[in-house]
């Protein structure tokens, strides 16, 4: 067969004889090139790829290697043509003799003259937009059985080509497509038709509601789902179920799905029953996936037909047909077997003029017609004057010399502003961030004269104010666009309609007591007087909203113009001209309801969506997990607080953001919501993405989070200061348990066990595990997760009453001295109390008679989580024995044994001892005349006394106002004792502050620290905060059960992080009180915990057995078949749980063998250098700065990074011939000689250690003139060391002193300032991060590189290339460049045609490499980036390279790549 040349003059006729259309839009160009393509199938000619291209280049003026079209666009072309050809040639094709298998035939020659598709785009294979193919199209249309009077609708429309064929059959079509150049080029193709632009997963919800298909004809996507990415399973089912819910009663349905989605797959048959009630399934069959080829897959499918009439039997299915070879085979199948059509009318709706899906459209609300619009430049009120201060080039060199404490005085660094006046409280900051400095400013914001003069504002508040203006002036890199849910940003370019970019946002990290409230309004009262005077402050309760009406009258404003959103109904406009609306997170999140606009929205419309003035995220903390991520039991959903939270940042892109958190993220994955700090997807860091940003931080451990906040501060972006925490007093108090303590924790420890074995014989008797295995993995996980989880909140209040008798104690001591009592817990057995009151009649209340307490946790779980209902072995379709819950009359079938052993162990722990309840302890024993309880309580049990001593104990209901009626009385000095709880305490105060009449000395007792390490610090701050007569003493509770370290351990770990990203130093997160050695969940304690197992599994360990440990804690560490460890050992986190439940005893003994391998491993790793402590001060003689290159250079503030190399001088540290020989004789130690070496050295006794094997190493150490170390007393044996007279001892022990050098001189290398932006460039080898002082008193904090690494770095001087050389060069073949990040830019011959392409690339940073202006194409299943070759081309290579620069120029090739 002939390939006959298409003539520029049949383009023009074509383009003559298409629908008229704008003549440069893409669905124009492909209709003048499917025209094109008309001609040849008319005459029956084989499009070959090479004739293909030469219509592409004539109709889009251009090649695809320039970007002016993909081959995606070429195979839509060929579509559009055969779309074209059955138009004008259709009716004749049916009017052929021969029927359906003549008409088939024709169609199968026509498909036969259009290339193969090789070559997908991106959103072809994320949303799997394969088109049907025409004879498979044929035959789903022959199923439907189209007669002329059908309105057929076609959901997922793709380019028509199911849709031609219902046209050429006389039906009337709706026409359905997602994809907005899919559903232009059905606009062009059916001019006449309705064409819409909604989710086909959700077809029925969005069409209009008189809308009544009488045929759905749909190939919908099979595993892929808009805004979610990876495979949805269920898709095709979906979008079936929807389309169904739409057509009319009697019509037909015919899909086109993956061949697995059948109802005669087990998995599937409850879904397809589930159609049954509305819809019967009366034919299903697969079809072989060669048919599907010539589209670029061969994946199998299936062609379902459901008529919608309700089937007789649900779970009835017709007999599967097996898998057709072919459509002819198929099409045989459908004649012979499928039903005729029932009877059905269509109706279609009446079209309103002017209406419009805002969905589909994208708009966005726009502002209230109610309400003018703001002005938003006005002249700033003649109240208010600009601010004037003086910039500081760069931070004084400091007199004072580096110290060894956490925390520094806070002063201004990079400004001074003249009159104003300091804090009234002094400040402090960590020594890491006291190291940095911000950018010098150039904002001036503008405040009443009278907040500077006397003071409203205190000098460091100011300087909030100003840096928040500065970082807000500035917009973050790159454009985007957002989606009509606000949920989805995708990159784009900057010329691209709709495409937005965010302003930066600023982060204030100040703890709690600083007065962030009062900065907040200085922030918002900056932009009123600008003229900005409509902002939003949103928060975490409505109690707050008096807080902020505070903060904003103290600034001298009207506090009623902080206006609460609940004085609005939802889906109302918010009629308020100007003001500050208050709101709070639960509130935002709230959703659209009975046909109400959502909070969001209503915000959104109120604000419009050109906003730019202030959102204040108060505790923005609320928002952790916005983005969900990997969390200890599998994948977390986002939180939908934290995506509320993201859907304002995204509706609002121009809105002036503040976060503000004094505990902003325990984890870096918490971050997500801070997405205006641009920390990444922009140009400011190295990170394409949030989840590359994330793993970076998580890999670089806690000293990436440490540089994190350090960073953010050099950039102007966050400001952390504290109170100073001088006076204030830190006192661990320490509960030892008594005997009878030790007895009832035992017993309880012993009930545990027996609970434990029989939950695994009740497992077993109901058949959800067996002799051979699990059976239903499920309800094992599900049994264990509930008895885990109620043994830890037992202990945990089991410890948390056992301490209370020295609380108790401590307090009436506190009382007698006349101080005042703050006791912070976390729970208060609320919904327990309840669940048992709900049991006892009302008549009962005013004398309760029972107990409530912690033991009632364990109660409630045998009662309610216990597993006792039966289940039934059974074998799967591939003959797995399993198993499932039995049923009988719609009740479950209890397991008579389980219910039995449920009943012995209930009444076993009805006879132990009960322990009150912390919280009641302390309200019995003192009376609630003296505590006042804030915990958000609706009712509690009290001691009441009738006349005599008779006490009886009465239910007592509080009114709502109760927790602010019990502050009042507390700070009014009428109650000495105080309680809060977290749900009590969140934003109040209870200090001893200068206006209350209660100005004692509180002592802060932490009876419970609970989980949330940021809670438990936040807690404290409710007693140290600004104003305050005296600081607080802190007074943390503990006892000598080894196993609370469970607790203590998950607080120490999180305060770790915690202190690191908002702080800048990780040694901030305990507030002194908590150890780095508490966290028992480092890598460290999971090593020793490795070798633990290994010597109980050795019986090494003295008075614990394997068979001990394995019956006591339910830990299996044996391999059944081999014999040895386990592979898979149970985790640190696991193993500190099942500690819980032993008895005292046997808790010392394993965690005395568990910390003596812990500090072995602690110690080695502090001699070899590898220890990670944070921030360490180095210390020497002299620091003299030798050389100063900078190697970064931040584009928007001019922060830098600089390589620093710096002399050190460091004094010899030698051991005088006195202090031997004192050492000698304190210590019972010995003077040695060695023969061999001729030096002498004083041995003294050292700790012995554990070995791996569990022996004991005894070992000495060995002190020397110039160093001192630990040997092994076996190895003394071998050495040449022996006893030395003192004579000898001290001749050779003065020689020695004497060569030893006075001094030792070294060189420093160090990188300092911004670290983050060269992240990756930095050497991994370590984290550690130091601080120094130079002789001149500067201050530096950075990293040690090696001078190897130094070298490379200055050694790699890269290539100056102008973009048009570089574009040349590439186009030529004459040398490939190497990029930044491992990239490189090559030429390659792509489909015959040089191309660039761009190798090596991350996929994380995709996005932003296409909105950049590159290229994707789909190659072998492969995605391909390339850099156009048209006239655009250059200016795309040059924003590449300023992206990625070029590092090196490759030599050049023999021959260019082929694609």
């Amino acid at each position: 067969m002939s390939l006959l040349p298409v003539s520029t003059s049949t383009l023009q006729r074509a383009a003559h004889a298409r629908p008229p259309a704008a003549a440069d839009s893409e669905p124009s160009r492909l209709i003048t090139a499917a025209t094109a393509l008309l001609p040849l199938l008319a005459r029956g000619e084989r499009i070959a790829t090479a004739q293909l291209r030469r219509v592409m280049e004539e109709a889009f003026g251009g090649s695809d290697a320039e970007g002016r079209w993909s081959w995606k666009l070429a195979y839509e072309a060929c579509e559009a043509a055969q779309v074209l050809f059955l138009r004008r040639y259709g009716a004749a094709l049916l009017r052929r003799p021969g029927g359906a298998q003549a008409l088939l035939a024709a169609i199968q020659r026509l498909a036969d003259l259009l290339p193969t598709q090789t070559r997908r785009s991106e959103d072809g294979q994320a949303f799997q937009q394969f088109s049907t193919p025409l004879p498979l199209g044929l035959v789903a249309a022959v199923a439907a059985r189209i007669t002329p009077g059908d309105l057929v609708l076609e959901p997922s429309a793709g380019t028509g080509m199911l849709a031609i064929l219902a046209e050429i059959m006389g039906a009337r079509l709706h026409l359905n497509e997602l994809a907005d150049g899919r559903a232009d080029l059905l606009s062009e193709l059916f001019p006449t038709m309705p064409v819409t632009r909604h989710d086909a997963a959700q077809i029925d919800d969005f069409l209009e509601p008189d809308l009544s298909p009488s045929l759905v004809l749909m190939n919908p996507p099979f595993s892929a789902a808009v805004h979610v990415k990876g495979r949805v399973r269920d898709a095709a089912l979906r979008h079936m179920r929807s389309a169904l819910a739409r057509l009319a009663p009697g019509g037909r349905l015919v899909a086109i799905t993956g061949a697995n989605c059948s109802p005669h797959e087990p998995s599937w048959q409850d879904a397809f029953a589930e159609l049954q009630h509305a819809g019967t399934l009366v034919f299903t069959a697969a079809i072989a996936g060669k048919v599907f080829a010539p589209h670029g897959t061969a994946i199998a499918t299936r062609l379902t037909v459901i008529d919608k009439l309700p089937a007789a039997d649900p779970l009835a299915f017709p007999e599967p047909r097996g898998m057709a070879p072919d459509v002819a085979s198929l099409l045989d199948w459908i004649l012979t077997d499928l039903p005729p059509r029932p009877d059905c009318t269509p109706s279609v709706p009446v079209p309103t003029i002017g209406h419009l899906d805002a969905r589909a459209a994208g708009t966005q609300p726009s502002r209230a017609a109610a309400v003018a619009n703001p002005p938003k430049c006005n002249v700033p009120s003649l109240e208010g004057i600009e601010l004037e201060y003086e910039t500081l080039g760069s931070a004084p060199a400091d007199a004072v010399q580096l110290g060894e404490a956490i925390y520094e005085p806070y002063t201004l660094q990079s400004l001074r502003i003249p009159g104003a006046v300091p804090h009234p409280t002094p400040l402090v900051q960590s020594a890491a961030m006291a190291s940095v400095a911000p950018p010098p400013p150039n904002y001036r914001p503008h405040v009443p004269a009278r907040l500077v003069a006397d003071g409203v504002l205190s000098d460091a508040q100011l300087e909030s104010v100003i840096y928040a203006g500065e970082a807000h002036a500035g917009f973050l890199s790159g454009a985007w666009t957002v989606d009509a849910t606000f949920d989805v940003l995708s990159a784009a370019s900057e010329e691209q309609e709709g495409a937005v970019r965010f302003r930066r946002g600023w982060f204030l990290g100040d703890g709690t007591g600083a007065g962030k409230g009062r900065q907040v309004a200085g922030i918002i009262l900056d932009n009123w007087l600008k003229g900005r005077r409509r902002a939003l402050w949103i928060s975490v309760s409505d109690r707050l909203l008096e807080d902020a009406q505070r903060d904003w009258a103290a600034l001298g404003q009207e506090r009623l113009q902080v206006t609460p959103l609940s004085r609005f109904r939802q889906g109302s406009p918010i009629r308020l001209a100007e003001g500050i609306l208050f709101t709070t997170y639960a509130t935002l999140r709230s959703q659209e309801r009975e046909g109400k606009a959502s909070r969001l929205a209503q915000i959104v419309e109120w604000l419009g969506s050109d906003f730019d003035g202030v959102i204040v995220f108060d505790e923005a903390h609320a928002m952790a997990n916005a983005a969900g991520g990997k969390g200890g039991r599998g994948e977390q959903t986002p939180s939908q607080q934290g995506r509320a939270g993201l859907r304002l940042q995204h509706a609002l892109p121009s809105a002036r953001v503040v976060y503000v958190s004094a505990t902003g993220a325990t984890t870096v994955q918490n971050l997500a919501y801070a997405q205006r700090l641009g920390l990444w997807s922009g140009e400011d860091f190295p990170f394409a993405t949030r989840g590359e940003f994330v793993a970076a931080i998580e890999n670089g451990g806690v000293a990436a989070m440490e540089v994190l906040a350090r960073d953010l501060k050099a950039l102007g972006l966050y400001a952390s200061r504290s109170l100073s925490f001088d006076g204030v007093e830190y006192d661990m108090l320490e509960h030892a348990l008594t005997g009878e303590q030790v007895r009832i924790y035992d017993a309880y420890a012993a009930a545990f066990q027996v609970i434990h074995n029989h939950l695994d014989a009740a497992l077993a008797a109901a058949n959800v595990t067996s002799a051979t295995g699990t059976l239903n993995a499920q309800a094992k996980s599900a049994a264990r997760s509930a008895f885990e989880s109620a043994k830890q909140r037992f202990f945990n209040h089991l410890i948390t009453a056992m301490q209370c008798p020295s609380v108790i104690a401590a307090i009436e001591q506190d009382l007698e001295a006349g101080h005042a009592a703050v006791v912070q817990i976390v729970s208060t057995g609320e919904a327990l109390m309840e669940r048992r009151l709900a049991d006892i009649p009302t008549e009962e209340w005013n004398d309760v008679r029972v107990d409530i307490t912690p033991r009632e946790y364990v109660l409630s779980y045998l009662e309610h989580s216990f597993p006792v209902q039966l289940f039934e072995p059974y074998s799967d379709e591939e003959g797995n024995l399993s198993s499932r819950p039995v049923w009988k009359d719609g009740q479950p079938v209890l397991c008579r044994e389980a219910v039995a052993r449920r009943q012995q162990m209930i009444e076993h722990l009805a006879a132990l001892p009960p322990v009150p309840a912390a919280l009641d302890q302390i309200l019995h024993h003192f009376g609630t005349d003296v505590v006042a309880e804030v915990t958000g309580r609706a009712r509690r049990i009290v001691a009441r006394r009738d006349g005599g001593r008779q006490v009886r104990f009465a239910v007592e209901t509080r009114p709502a106002s109760a927790n602010l009626a019990e502050t009042q009385a507390f700070m009014d000095d009428a109650k000495r004792i105080l309680v809060f709880s977290d749900a009590g305490g969140t934003g109040r105060s209870y200090h001893a502050d200068l206006g209350a009449r209660n100005r004692r000395l509180r002592v802060h007792y932490l009876l419970e620290a609970g989980w949330k390490a940021d809670n438990a610090i936040q807690g404290f701050g409710r007693t140290n905060r600004t104003n305050q007569a005296q600081p607080p003493r802190f007074r943390p509770v503990t006892t000598d059960v080894k196993a609370q370290k469970r607790f203590i351990s998950t607080i120490a770990r999180r305060l770790d992080s915690l202190g690191a990203i908002t702080r800048g130093q990780r040694q901030t997160g305990g507030q002194n009180m908590f150890r780095p050695e508490d966290n028992l969940e480092s890598h460290y304690a999971r090593d020793a915990l490795r070798q633990l197992y290994a010597l109980i599994a050795a019986g090494k360990v003295e008075g614990c057995s394997l068979q001990q440990f394995e019956q006591a804690t339910g830990l299996s560490i044996i391999d059944a078949e081999g014999g040895g460890l386990r592979d898979e050992l149970p985790p640190i986190t696991t193993f500190l749980n099942r500690m819980l439940a032993l008895t005292i005893a046997l808790q010392d003994i394993l965690f005395t063998a568990f910390e003596d391998l812990l500090f072995r491993r602690i110690e080695g790793a502090i001699a070899s250098g590898t220890y990670e402590i944070g921030l360490e001060t180095l210390r020497a003689e002299s620091f003299a700065l030798t050389s100063r290159r900078t190697i970064y250079t931040h584009p928007g503030t001019g922060a830098v990074t600089d390589l620093l190399t710096i002399a050190r001088n460091d004094r010899t540290r030698t051991v005088t011939l006195d202090e031997a020989l004192e050492l000698a004789g304190r210590n019972q130690g010995r003077l040695l000689f060695n023969q061999r070496s001729g030096r002498a050295a004083v041995e003294m006794p050292a700790r012995s250690m554990m070995r791996d094997d569990g022996s004991v190493e005894a070992r000495i150490r060995l002190v020397r003139p110039g160093e001192a170390s630990t040997v092994p007393i076996e190895a003394m044996a071998a050495s040449h060391w022996e006893p030395a007279d003192e004579a000898r001892f001290k001749a050779v022990w003065t020689a020695e002193l004497g060569a030893i050098p006075e001094f030792e001189t070294s060189t420093l290398h160090m990188v300092s300032g911004l670290l983050l932006p060269i992240w990756k460039q930095l050497p991994d080898e370590s984290t550690r991060v130091y601080r120094l002082q130079t002789d001149d008193g500067q201050r530096f904090v950075g990293r040690k590189v090696s001078s190897a690494w130094v070298a490379a770095i200055i050694e790699e001087e890269a290539p100056a290339l102008a973009p048009d050389a570089a574009f040349a060069m590439l186009m030529s073949g004459e040398a490939a460049l190497q990029l930044r990040e491992g990239q490189t830019l090559q030429q390659v011959r792509a489909m015959g045609t040089p191309r660039i392409e761009l190798a090596g690339f991350s996929d994380l940073a995709l996005d932003r490499l296409k909105a950049i202006g590159l290229i994707s194409e789909i190659v072998s299943w492969k995605l391909r980036l390339f850099v156009p070759t048209g006239s655009e081309g250059p200016a795309i290579l040059a924003r590449l390279l300023d992206r990625y620069p070029l590092e090196r120029i490759l030599p050049r090739r023999e021959n260019a790549r082929v694609a």
